[in-house]
């Protein structure tokens, strides 16, 4: 099958395991050709995880197409929040006060807002991005209470070849103690339990584009 037969596979799972959750086609490494099929079908939500990737294939695109959602959902350096403010409509990967205050001071000079996933290191390891769940309360306060950013959720990448469920379950859970509404979670190899444990977006690309 091609990327759309693939694309329509994984939605109508999607829409039977759960009609709720948003599907984010992550479009990192490909041609804008080969994403074009599925933007015919009305799909609107799309992920990069490069911010430079993304300007040079989405921005000309989205000056005429204003549906298209566009979502962050790679580790974003703090020189670089400028340019991902410009192009993006959710950033999945907010993890650092100064990337906060980055955003915060983007906002009141503009009339743009961005909505907001705070990263999870959720399985504690050294090599990964994302707040620990220790200071993730803190961090959220200061975020929505201190510089007004609309954080609407969590987003974490559990550790791999380990049992997704447990870190899926563990996020769920902080998503109800700090009173978010949305998780982001799940990707091609672990949708299926991401949506047991309540994600609202998934971030899938491999198995769509395979």
């Amino acid at each position: 099958m091609n990327s759309l037969d693939n694309y329509k596979v994984i939605k109508e799972k999607v829409y039977k395991l759960q009609n709720k959750s948003k599907l984010i086609v992550v479009t990192k490494n490909r041609s804008f050709e080969t994403i074009f099929p599925i933007i015919q079908t009305g799909h609107l939500h799309f992920g990069e995880n490069k911010v430079q990737e993304a300007k040079e294939k989405w921005s000309t695109f989205l000056n005429n197409n204003k549906d298209i959602k566009l979502h962050l959902i790679g580790k974003l350096q703090s020189n670089k929040a400028k340019d991902a403010f410009a192009l993006f409509d959710f950033i999945h990967t907010l993890d650092s006060e100064k990337l906060a205050k980055k955003f915060s001071d983007l906002e009141k000079i503009s009339q743009k807002n961005l909505k907001y996933f705070i990263q999870v290191n959720i399985g504690n390891e050294a090599q990964k991005n994302g707040i620990d769940e220790s200071l993730l309360a803190n961090f959220i306060n200061f975020c929505k209470k201190d510089l007004s950013l609309n954080v609407i959720g969590l987003m974490c990448i559990p550790p791999v070849n380990l049992d997704p469920l447990p870190f899926f379950k563990k996020m769920q859970k902080l998503q109800t103690d700090n009173n978010l509404a949305e998780l982001s979670m799940g990707m091609s190899s672990d949708y299926k339990e991401a949506l047991d444990c309540g994600s609202t977006y998934l971030r899938i690309g491999s198995a769509i584009f395979k």
